[in-house]
């Protein structure tokens, strides 16, 4: 009988791409996987694992009220081998599961103690102070998980084992929800966005690029997937915003499986990103899933960030604050469509050499086995 993993958040979306598209999958071949995230529903294409719904609420104190009760009260009797917990505030819940026998994950996704500057919700002072309580508490009880070198910095002197598993790229749902080498630019340019869209995300400078833009190409498009940090007001306050207004297309968050399609044939991919909170210290994934599109990317000048679009040849590492340099950028991809694609082809070979999630899935899998094996 396989060991049963319980794979919980009370905040992820339902289609969250790392869990339900590459941890849980890469888990359900050697066990029996639950994945319990908010209003989740069941679809013709999930296959391994079993999936539980929970109510979502916004507030933290909503969610510890209403749904943590409703997480025991579906998970408790499951008595898994192992629980992996993707946000701080269910560390309480996976002591439980801990006295109940159960190995625990920590997975660290941001560095909270520089996050919570630019969060918007859930930031009272109480609320970080118990953050940091039990943050402690499971570096002393729990595995931990990072998605980045660079929490290291932060999580020292762990108690238990700990790992490092990047988000990079899972190759085999790219090629079947984007269509594997079909780089066919449009006539017309075309350029997409797939993440939280904010103002520290560089929506401000984007807008101002794609103005200056706009008296050359006046009938481009920007395909924009993600949840909006700020209100439509916000963004009509920015100068000059109703020149393009109509040439922003706003899905709003969508399943990535989704969204993949309109990037078809796109110009470049953006990921543009102020140097607040931990951006710094932390890859955005859009820069391998454009990647892995064929893509020509453009994004913050990071070093971090450098290190993978600069050195690979596929894009370019801009100011995310240079309105000019970006109108710039994207006027050269749409001029130079034969260097744009041989970037593409460079981001491409990068993201199947080096940056997928083939390669972070060993890890992950060795992490796990290690758990349960007898010590010694």
């Amino acid at each position: 009988m396989k060991p049963r993993v319980l794979l919980l958040s009370t905040v992820h979306p339902s289609a969250d791409p790392r869990i339900m598209y590459k941890i849980a999958p890469s888990l359900a071949r050697d066990y029996e996987v639950i994945c319990v995230l908010p209003e989740l529903r069941k679809s013709s294409d999930e296959k391994g694992f079993e999936t539980i719904s929970l109510p979502f609420f916004q507030s933290l104190l909503s969610r510890i009220l209403l749904c943590h009760p409703v997480l025991l009260w579906k998970c408790l009797l499951f008595r898994p081998a192992i629980v992996h917990i993707f946000v701080p505030e269910l560390i309480p819940i996976a002591f439980l599961f801990q006295w109940l026998g159960a190995k625990v994950i920590y997975e660290v996704q941001e560095n909270l103690y520089k996050k919570f500057a630019i969060k918007q919700f859930n930031k009272a002072v109480i609320y970080q102070q118990i953050f940091k309580f039990f943050d402690r508490a499971a570096r002393k009880n729990f595995n931990c998980l990072f998605t980045e070198h660079a929490y290291l910095n932060e999580y020292k002197n762990l108690h238990l084992t700990s790992a490092v598993v990047h988000n990079y790229v899972a190759l085999p749902f790219i090629d079947r929800y984007f269509g594997k080498y079909e780089r066919h630019v449009k006539k017309l340019p075309v350029f997409f966005y797939c993440g939280v869209i904010s103002m520290e995300r560089s929506f401000d400078v984007l807008v101002a690029a794609l103005i200056k833009l706009k008296s050359r190409y006046p009938d481009f498009k920007m395909h924009m997937f993600g949840k909006l940090q700020f209100g439509i007001t916000d963004a009509e306050k920015l100068p000059d915003f109703e020149k393009i207004k109509t040439n922003l297309i706003f899905h709003g968050y969508t399943d990535l499986k989704n969204a993949l399609p309109y990037a078809r044939g796109a110009t470049a991919g953006i990921a543009l990103l102020k140097p607040v909170a931990d951006y710094m210290d932390s890859y955005t994934t859009k820069i391998f899933e454009y990647m892995a599109m064929q893509l020509p990317v453009i994004t913050s000048d990071f070093p971090l960030y450098q290190d993978v679009v600069e050195k690979s040849g596929c894009g370019f590492c801009i100011s995310p604050y240079d309105a000019d340099m970006l109108a710039k950028k994207l006027e050269w991809l749409i001029e130079n469509p034969e260097k744009a694609e041989i970037m593409g082809q460079k981001g491409r070979n990068s993201s199947e050499t080096h940056y997928n999630w083939a390669n972070e899935e060993q890890i992950l899998l060795h992490f796990y086995r290690n758990l349960l094996e007898p010590k010694k």
